[in-house]
């Protein structure tokens, strides 16, 4: 409680608005699994409810635009925390108020949202080539075995490296790239959206083997992704992750040569 005071003093009306958001995006990914009541699905709540419940697969862009925007929320925002107080306390030794903190936060979430836009289209080609389940789950051997290799792969690539060094040194990233006021906040965001978006986006897209509205996915996803941006323990993660994707890949290709994928 002590560290929580701490964190949230001078800015303690932004903070709790921050964890407010991503705790409601987590509420509305749950919302659109739940099986709810069909005694609530009357006029116009009823139409809303639809909205959440139906599969992003079934329904399209948009729906699929929702889910992976409310994904970004949930999963990437938590990531960058270390950056987003890391920041804060800078403004705040430099005498700012909470604009450029505001800034930095849309312009990081606008390089997640346009992932969100592209991660959306591919779901819903991938669904009109029967390549997806209505959950957004791969329902091919190969795909499945693709991207796992992929994001193994990437795990031990230059850019990988170079963006997770970025993520785990926000001092650092911050010193070199400093611009005061809400401008240069949001073109740090944007900045940093983008080193955040070259550490995560392949582990990001494993979300089509686990299937997009697996919460228990998006859960250990954001976790791993976390962890991957702290020093001590990322040094010691990005490499036995990327060995057990590369094998999972391996084994998941072999297996589809010889067992039929259902």
């Amino acid at each position: 409680m002590e560290t929580m005071t701490r964190l949230l003093t001078g800015q303690r009306g932004l903070w709790l608005a921050f964890y407010g958001s991503v705790l409601a995006a987590w509420g509305a990914l749950f919302a659109m699994q739940a099986q709810l009541p069909a005694a609530l699905s009357v006029d116009g709540l009823g139409y809303f409810l639809s909205l959440c419940r139906t599969t992003a697969a079934d329904a399209g862009f948009v729906s699929a635009l929702i889910m992976w925007s409310l994904m970004a929320l949930a999963m990437m925002a938590p990531t960058a925390f270390p950056a987003f107080r890391t920041y804060a306390q800078l403004n705040r030794t430099a005498g700012s108020g909470s604009p450029p903190l505001i800034a930095l936060f849309a312009g990081y979430m606008t390089v997640w949202l346009g992932f969100a836009v592209l991660a959306a289209f591919l779901q819903v080609r991938l669904a009109e080539f029967g390549l997806v389940s209505t959950f957004g789950q791969s329902i091919s051997a190969p795909l499945n075995g693709v991207l796992l290799l992929l994001a193994g792969a990437y795990q031990f690539s230059a850019l990988k490296e170079a963006c997770l060094n970025a993520c785990q040194s926000p001092m650092t990233f911050f010193f070199s790239h400093w611009q005061p006021g809400a401008k240069g906040g949001a073109k740090l965001g944007l900045r940093l959206g983008a080193v955040c978006l070259g550490c995560c986006w392949a582990l990001m897209l494993l979300a089509f083997v686990a299937g997009t509205m697996n919460l228990a996915f998006m859960g250990l996803a954001m976790v791993l992704m976390s962890l991957e941006k702290l020093p001590a323990i990322g040094a010691r993660l990005t490499a036995p992750l990327g060995v057990f994707l590369i094998l999972a890949g391996a084994v998941v290709l072999l297996l589809s040569a010889f067992i039929p994928f259902n």
